[in-house]
C-alpha cells in the first residue's frame, strides 16, 4: 500500500472515530435534557409524552394529602390558570409548604397525574424558581386580558 493511501485511510478512520464520539455526546446530552412546563402548557399538550420534564408553580392550599405509609404524598401544583395533581414518594424538602413555589421533576402518567421523582422548594421568602415565576406571571396576564375583554364586551352590550 502506498503512503498516500495509508494517509487517506488514517484520516478517514480519524473522522469516523470523531463522528461516533460526537454522536454519543449529543445523544447523552439530549437524553439528560429536562425542560420546564407550567400546568397550563401541560394541559395544552405541549409537554413530552413518555419523557421526564419539570413542572412548576404554586402548591395549592389544602391540597397536600399524605398516604398511610408516611412517605407517599399527593398535592396540586397551579399556575393560577390550570392545576395538575402531583404524586411523590419520598421525603419532601423542609421548606415545602402549601401556597409556596415548587418545581417537580418526573413524568406524566396516562391518568393525567404527574409522578415526581424529585421535588424542589423555594429557599426563602422572596425566591421562586424563575420558570415558576414566569408561568404564574403569564397566567396572571392572560387572566387580566380575559377579564378586560369580558368587561369591554359587557360595556358594548349595555350601550
Amino acid at each position: 500500500m502506498k503512503p498516500r493511501h495509508k494517509r487517506i485511510l488514517l484520516i478517514l478512520g480519524g473522522l469516523a472515530i470523531l463522528a461516533v464520539a460526537a454522536t454519543l455526546v449529543l445523544n447523552a446530552f439530549r437524553s439528560n435534557l429536562v425542560f420546564f412546563f407550567s400546568p397550563t402548557q401541560v394541559a395544552a399538550g405541549e409537554a413530552p409524552q413518555g419523557r421526564s420534564f419539570r413542572i412548576g408553580g404554586m402548591v395549592k392550599e389544602g391540597s397536600l394529602q399524605r398516604q398511610a405509609d408516611g412517605v407517599t404524598m399527593r398535592f396540586v401544583v397551579t399556575d393560577t390558570e390550570k392545576e395538575m395533581t402531583v404524586a411523590y414518594k419520598g421525603i419532601l424538602p423542609d421548606l415545602f409548604r402549601e401556597g409556596k413555589g415548587v418545581v417537580a421533576q418526573g413524568r406524566l402518567g396516562d391518568d393525567g397525574v404527574f409522578t415526581a421523582s424529585e421535588v424542589l422548594a423555594k429557599h426563602d421568602e422572596n425566591y421562586m424558581p424563575p420558570e415558576a415565576a414566569k408561568a404564574v406571571g403569564d397566567a396572571h396576564q392572560r387572566a387580566a386580558a380575559n377579564k378586560a375583554a369580558a368587561e369591554a364586551a359587557a360595556r358594548t352590550l349595555r350601550q
